[in-house]
């Protein structure tokens, strides 16, 4: 018996032990609950219906006249196609591989066309349609390919006689009148802005078209051909949808979480329908998506960041009325009703996962951007083309499984009005847990580093969950972040809520990403040309509210950056102008991160013989970038080395300052890319320094992206941002209330960071050819290989990058607002 009884104290021990060590920490792992996979940023996914695999970020779906023909477009990074599908019976029939595509996809009205947006190439294609089978299309030309012009068509509609077709653009923000059986233009409009869809009303007699990035929707008399009006609707307008009267036009707004309920009669706004899951004016929802039930009395809307539909009840215009929420993949972009179903694209589909295949073959495309076969060459994937989307197909739910599945929605989702207010946290903690309530620190230091995994860095430490064969920049080539990861905290479980820096960049600053940006970036990714500039540069990119500086102005925190959006004193958004490191310059692969940190080092000296230090102070230290293997350029391993010297100096010269005893750093990567990970390819180093942090831990929490900033935003007594930060665990755990003031010291160098390549071979021919004058110009996938080679060897091969399914190792706790 007392055998028993001290087996039982020694498991009860453990558990407990094992309890204390996981009771918050997620990791990849088999599935605990059936059908719930968790997402590297924290939400969870429980996709309600079944599905089928569709390509890389489906767009945009277009039913036929008919129902029996469902065609998808798909506008990811890397392959991209349109599909041609059987809905009743969930199966594909055709496929095409498109050199260049987007959003823009519209059935004939006799359903023997299907017209599909051609991209940058600036064509529409013209598929026959015959026994289910897409034939070669013939091609409409708006103008010359990218770059030059720049027109991109979008949204699409046709007249009933199949005598006109309308597109849209949005590099040229006009609409062109077209043809089609002549195959030419018949009058281009200028429009105010970007454009995403476009509808006509049933008489024919208006074209609607929703200015993407904006907050309108222009109205198009198609008898005078002229534009007669706009009507003001909410951020970033993108989806429509008229009833079948043509009385009632919705209106998606992606930067509102709403849609627009317009009386066309009048004109008017009548009502606008609020989506989110709690009461909310804080973005991150992205209303996308709109579908009417077949007797029009309920309304479903896509919400892409919250992974759901929202159903209403909108039988009295006006007076619409919440019902509930439906389940769905990951970032949904479009919903269509099919009689009793509910189909939806999932841009990202079901889960966050592994590239079983590796390398794929380079595709061959005829003149009409059709594909005709296989080289032998092969494509390198990365992780912007790993998420493959897919299509659900719903029920209609009765109303209690509405309520099972509203239920689930809410278990899904992090985000509760709670925790906009109240962050999670504990009494004490030196990060407090509400708006206005004290911190000793002062001094906020944000450094923000370009595209690493966590196992490409910090790999070889013993102490944390990495894999040493994967490591490329271990502790000789980065000492001082092996030793900020073992004098404060060691994170191995944080990951970046961003794919790329396009968006990385967006996340870092504002802990969302709109619309605009996260169906853009993967066209210039993929080599397709289309407007970038994703930094500052183009306001139809901002989030509603603006970036973290902007809310630092409006709280009168004061604030300053050292080449983040922006460089010298030129600053890309305007609540930087005059706040600007005046010598910091911004991207640039031939200045290394030792300038970065001199320019630092004596602007923060003579603020702080003024005592004028900032209170948030954003760095970009960004050289373990890297230039690859281009002969005369830093080699890989000197500007990792350059950039680990850099951030060591920065945190020697602040902890021997006078106000290190108020002051904290958070270290991040804007995004980690495609470098090996054996957990996934989110998982990113990220550190936090200062005398509130504690010593010689390791925390296996999981973190994101918007987690840091939400630590930040305590600090320093801002509001969340979005939806995802209100959501994110702040780093409490990493803090402790008993500060250790002692200062840091620098650890030399081990390797020559002025080193540069000398070697003449494949990887360097191919460095030639890269654009390293902004972040991610290069394609990043061979990029990677060839820093992997730089280390590893000429004839070595990097791993395919690892893409897992998140799980939740202790059951959710139940959160107060349920």
């Amino acid at each position: 018996m007392n055998n028993l009884k001290e087996l039982f104290l020694a498991a009860t021990v453990l558990c407990l032990i094992f309890s204390q060590k996981y009771s918050f920490a997620q990791a990849p792992g088999k599935t605990k609950t059936p059908g719930q996979i968790l997402l590297p940023n924290g939400w969870t996914l429980s996709p309600a219906g079944n599905s089928i695999p569709l390509g890389d970020l489906p767009l945009n779906m277009q039913l036929s006249a008919s129902g029996k023909l469902l065609a998808v477009t798909n506008n990811g990074q890397s392959t991209q196609s349109v599909q041609l599908i059987d809905p009743k019976n969930e199966r594909l029939l055709d496929e095409k591989e498109l050199k260049k595509s987007w959003y823009g996809l519209v059935f004939s009205p006799n359903e023997k066309d299907l017209y599909v947006s051609g991209g940058n190439d600036n064509i529409i294609l013209d598929f026959h349609v015959r026994d289910g089978k897409l034939g070669t299309p013939d091609t409409i030309r708006l103008g010359k390919g990218w770059p030059a012009n720049k027109i991109c068509p979008t949204g699409m509609a046709i007249s009933k006689d199949n005598a006109v077709l309308y597109a849209v653009t949005k590099e040229d923000s006009s609409l062109y009148v077209i043809d089609p059986a002549q195959r030419s233009i018949s009058k281009r409009i200028q429009l105010p802005g970007i454009a995403y869809s476009c509808i006509l009303t049933p008489d024919q007699s208006k074209l609607y078209i929703s200015m993407f990035g904006g907050d309108r929707v222009v109205v198009y008399n198609t008898v005078s051909q002229n534009i007669t009006g706009e009507i003001l609707t909410g951020s970033h307008p993108n989806e429509l949808l008229l009833n079948k009267k043509g009385s009632i036009l919705f209106v998606a707004n992606a930067n509102d979480n709403t849609v627009s309920v317009i009386n066309t009669l009048s004109g008017k706004v009548i009502e606008t329908i609020g989506t989110t899951l709690y009461p909310t004016k804080l973005t991150g929802s992205t209303t996308n998506g709109l579908a009417l039930s077949a007797n029009e009395k309920t309304l479903y809307i896509a919400n892409a960041d919250n992974n759901c539909l929202a159903v209403f009840d909108v039988s009295k215009p006006g007076s619409s009325l919440s019902q509930g929420f439906i389940p769905v993949g990951w970032y949904p972009t479009n919903v269509k009703v099919l009689g009793s179903k509910i189909l939806v694209t999932n841009g990202k589909g079901n889960t966050s996962m592994a590239n079983p295949k590796g390398p794929q073959p380079i595709s061959k495309l005829d003149n009409s951007g059709v594909h005709t076969g296989s080289s032998a060459n092969d494509r390198l994937q990365y992780i912007a083309g790993l998420f493959k989307g897919s299509l659900s197909f719903i029920n209609t739910p009765t109303p209690e499984q509405l309520k099972v599945y509203t239920k689930q929605v809410y278990a899904n989702t992090p985000f509760t009005s709670k925790r906009t207010t109240t962050a999670d946290g504990e009494a004490g903690n030196p990060i407090p847990r509400k708006q206005g309530e004290k911190s000793p620190i002062k001094y906020v230091f944000y450094i923000i580093k370009e595209n690493r995994t966590y196992d490409q860095v910090l790999g070889d430490m013993p102490q944390g969950n990495g894999d040493t064969s994967l490591t490329l920049f271990g502790q000789k080539v980065t000492p001082n972040h092996h030793a900020l990861a073992t004098d404060f905290v060691l994170l191995d479980n944080f990951y970046v809520d961003a794919e790329v820096s396009a968006d990385g960049h967006n996340w870092s600053m504002a802990a969302y990403a709109t619309d605009v940006v996260e169906k853009t970036w993967p066209t210039s990714y993929g080599n397709r040309g289309g407007t970038t500039n994703y930094e500052g540069g183009r306001p139809v990119t901002y989030p509603r509210d603006g970036f973290i500086w902007d809310y630092c102005k409006r709280a009168g925190v004061t604030y300053r950056s050292y080449g983040e959006f922006g460089e010298y004193s030129k600053a890309n958004i305007k609540s930087l102008q005059g706040h600007m490191g005046p010598h910091s310059p911004g991207f640039n692969m031939d200045i290394t991160d030792q300038v970065r940190a001199d320019a630092w080092q004596a602007d923060f000296d003579s603020l702080l013989t003024k005592n004028a230090v900032p209170q948030f102070n954003t760095l970009r230290i960004s050289n373990d970038h890297t230039s690859g293997q281009r002969k005369g350029k830093v080699a890989p391993m000197a500007a990792v080395a350059d950039n680990d010297l850099a951030v060591g100096r920065i945190i020697e010269h602040l902890s021997h300052s006078p106000i290190w005893k108020e002051s904290v750093v958070f270290i991040l990567e804007d995004d980690a890319q495609n470098g090996p990970d054996h957990v996934d390819a989110h998982r990113s180093p990220a550190f936090v320094v200062g005398p509130y942090v504690k010593r010689n831990a390791v925390i296996h929490n999981m973190y994101s992206t918007s987690g840091f900033l939400r630590t930040m935003e305590l600090i320093l007594g801002l509001p969340p941002m979005s939806q995802y930060d209100a959501a994110a665990m702040p780093l409490y755990e990493c803090f402790t209330s008993k500060p250790d003031v002692t200062p840091y010291k620098l650890i030399p160098a081990n390797i020559d960071i002025k080193q540069v390549n000398v070697a003449v071979n494949e990887s360097s021919k191919r460095s030639e050819t890269f654009n390293f004058a902004k972040e991610d110009a290069a394609p990043d996938l061979e990029l990677n290989q060839i820093v992997w080679k730089s280390v590893k060897g000429e004839h070595s091969v990097m791993p395919a990058p690892k893409r897992s399914a998140f799980v939740i190792l202790e059951k959710k706790k139940k959160d107060d607002d349920d």
